[in-house]
């Protein structure tokens, strides 16, 4: 892909994740709040110190989250089995109940829109679906 295709696509992408971001929903959380709920739902029990990597915040403001969210009983904490001196956070069904409902409503408004696109063009989504999927693979590596 020649970087003016990529630099497009950035774009693109840039643009669908802010429209993605604020389709409906059924409880409005902080973006920082929903991204350790949604990591936590995707990547199972971490330490606070992984979190604090995956979410690019610092340990105070993690810790801080991360209280919050256990008060809200959307998360909490557990020692690690591994290692008696560190804790793991992990999801609540509360919190998983959250993803759920929230991905459930996603789906419901993303396919609205999709529906309004021509054949051509859902097809073409369906078809780039397989790339975008290693380049998540590829990233995570």
């Amino acid at each position: 892909m020649k970087r003016t295709q990529v630099d497009a696509l950035t774009t693109l992408i840039e643009d669908f994740n802010t429209l993605f971001i604020r389709l409906p929903m059924v409880q409005r959380l902080g973006f920082s709040a929903l991204s350790v709920v949604h990591t936590l739902s995707r990547r199972g029990p971490m330490r606070l110190t992984a979190l604090t990597a995956t979410e690019q915040l610092t340990q105070p403001a993690i810790t801080s989250l991360v209280q919050r969210l256990e008060e809200d009983g959307l998360v909490e904490r557990r020692a690690d089995p591994t290692d008696g001196r560190a804790v793991l956070v992990t999801l609540t069904a509360a919190g998983a109940d959250i993803v759920r409902s929230r991905h459930a409503s996603r789906v419901d408004r993303l396919a609205e829109l999709i529906a309004g696109l021509d054949g051509a063009e859902q097809d073409a989504i369906a078809a780039a679906m397989p790339a975008f999927a290693r380049v998540i693979k590829l990233g995570a590596a």
